[in-house]
């Protein structure tokens, strides 16, 4: 759009009577986090809306519309890293947003419009988190059960393509020793389910004379003995893989070392309620003998819980988008597992399911979800995560680390870290000696262990419960902490001494040998500044020692810059 077109659209903006869910208007907003929730916010809006774009405008007064002209440049804008606004905004939303930054030259002054194409497969996260504007308001989606429904029907999610059936599947497509495992896992599911236990006996012996047919309905994984997807994908022979074309129903187990190179791989076919336990067999969950300190576990633990690698596993297989053609990845490094699956992460986030405990309105494969819960490969639905979560805590190992990104194809990915080994002893310790953390909270201090970006909010808080010091954003475990786990020393190697401590060594240095250059008085201070400075922030903190001996008349400097010898008293005039 050239610079007319953009004037001749700004004004049908202005003329509208309120800004209603698809235009805002700004005059010099730049918090970056806000910008993407706008984003968020307009996208889904015009999707709901049916309109073909949204709008957000810099330079236009809110109440009157009024041009008042804008210092906003989005061009040079940078975030923490220097990174670029604009590439920050693209890589912090999800699926990716379609937008456009557009400066307008206006006679009273600059304006810049930012056009924003509606949400399409799945509504537009900003940070993992959903928003909708409700009239002129942005608040998030997952507070608007009705219109999050609404939107995801609008977007073609409303059909369950795992529940769709296979006209020309039969029975004889299944594979006989899947249908007994189903039974079994089903009967279980049922004793588990049944609270008096007198009628366990009676429910074994009806569930082994149910036929096959009779089992596969009840289970849900048949509707009236007609074949779904559902069924093929977890009880079908693999030679029954082409009804389900273009999904690629496969587990591939990939195997690196510590250079990242394959080692060896393996792929797993139909049917996946066996697959998975083969996939599990391969994995090398060998037992840890001996922990830091050698007492954190005094006796022996796997690197990681059977029970989580299910959970994980499992999960992929119920929420993989089956139509995007992509098979699910195990792929097993010496330190930790890290498993895949494609498709829209639909929670809001992972931080919102372990804080509601409870199901989204909506998922992509609920008829296969439902089979696999009655098959006991994942818990009841909402509750998975947490678990996960709460299991790693309890056997003191960092926290899984979920992704939501794109692979190479553009395509969308859910990736799911589980560290094998201890990152940190302090947090390891934390955990061992404080119960009354929340899991919420545990997960930040998680954080801090992997240096990890913590939200402003999260920052506040941990701080007022003294659990983290330092600067954004090099914190790190605080006193308190570390006189929880006897850490001390690492505390003090961290956070560093007082000032006067390194300033004292320089006069006491210059007091015995008269002077010294400064690759000398680096040598003296480097070594004992603290961790968390890299080497460019230490250098830079012994300059400025420097100057404030020089400004108070302690020390001065003789020679150019670069050949400075420094010594003892005032400068000489």
């Amino acid at each position: 759009m050239d610079n007319q077109s953009l004037l001749e659209c700004l004004e049908r903006l202005r003329s509208r009577t309120q800004e209603g869910a698809i235009v805002e208007f700004k005059s010099n907003l730049n918090e970056p986090k806000e910008i993407g929730a706008y984003i968020s916010a307009l996208a889904n809006s015009a999707a709901l809306e049916g309109a073909t774009r949204a709008w957000m405008v810099w330079g236009v007064a809110d109440g009157t519309h009024e041009v008042v002209g804008t210092s906003f440049n989005p061009f040079a804008a940078k975030v923490e890293g220097n990174q670029s606004l604009i590439m920050w905004l693209q890589q912090m939303t999800a699926p990716r947003a379609d937008f456009t930054f557009h400066p307008v030259q206006h006679a009273v002054g600059s304006v810049v419009m930012l056009e924003i194409h509606p949400a399409r497969k799945a509504p537009v996260a900003f940070q993992n988190m959903r928003y909708i504007r409700i009239d002129s308001h942005k608040t998030r989606l997952n507070e608007h059960p009705d219109k999050e429904a609404r939107l995801w029907a609008m977007l073609g999610q409303k059909a369950d393509w795992s529940g769709e059936l296979v006209p020309d599947a039969t029975l004889d497509d299944l594979a006989p020793e899947a249908i007994a495992m189903a039974r079994k896992r089903f009967t279980e599911y049922l004793l588990k389910s049944e609270r008096n236990a007198e009628r366990h006996e009676q429910i074994r012996q009806d569930a082994a004379a149910w036929d096959v047919p009779t089992l596969l309905n009840k289970a849900r994984l048949t509707k009236q003995g007609r074949i779904t997807r559902s069924a093929l994908l977890l009880l079908g022979k693999d030679e029954a893989a082409h009804y389900l074309a273009p999904a690629d129903a496969k587990i591939s187990w990939i195997l690196r070392d510590a250079g990242n190179a394959t080692v060896s791989s393996q792929h797993f076919g139909l049917p996946l309620l066996l697959s998975t336990d083969q996939v599990f067999a391969h994995i090398r969950n060998v037992t840890i003998e001996h922990m830091p300190d050698g007492t954190l576990f005094p006796s022996a633990i796997q690197q990681y819980d059977p029970w989580v690698i299910r959970e994980a596993l499992h999960n992929c297989i119920a929420h993989q988008d089956y139509l995007l053609g992509g098979k699910i990845n195990v792929v097993e490094h010496p330190d930790r597992l890290v498993l895949s699956n494609l498709g829209q992460f639909i929670p809001p986030s992972v931080e919102w399911m372990l804080e509601h405990q409870s199901p989204p309105e909506h998922y992509r494969n609920q008829w296969l979800i439902d089979g696999m819960i009655r098959l006991r490969m994942i818990d009841q639905v909402g509750s998975g995560i947490r678990r996960m979560f709460q299991t790693q805590r309890e056997r003191f190992f960092p926290m899984p680390d979920y992704r939501i990104d794109e692979n190479e194809f553009g395509k969308p990915r859910v990736e799911v870290t589980l560290p094998g080994q201890i990152l940190d002893t302090k947090y390891t310790q934390v955990l061992m000696k404080r119960d009354d953390l929340d899991l919420r909270q545990v997960l930040m201090l998680d954080r801090v262990q992997k240096r990890r970006s913590l939200s402003a909010e999260e920052i506040k808080e941990l701080k007022a419960l003294k659990l983290i010091e330092g600067r954004s954003p090099n914190f790190f475990v605080s006193a308190k902490v570390a006189e929880w786990t006897s850490q001390k020393a690492d505390y003090i190697r961290t956070r560093g001494l007082d000032d006067s401590y390194y300033q004292l060594l320089v006069l006491e240095y210059l007091n015995q040998y008269g002077q010294a250059p400064r690759r000398d008085l680096d040598e003296l201070l480097l070594p004992k500044l603290p961790d968390i400075l890299d080497d460019a922030q230490k250098r830079h903190k012994v300059k400025n020692l420097l100057q404030k001996l020089r400004r108070d008349g302690y020390i001065y400097r003789e020679g150019p810059q670069t050949k400075a010898i420094w010594k003892l008293g005032s400068e000489p005039v």
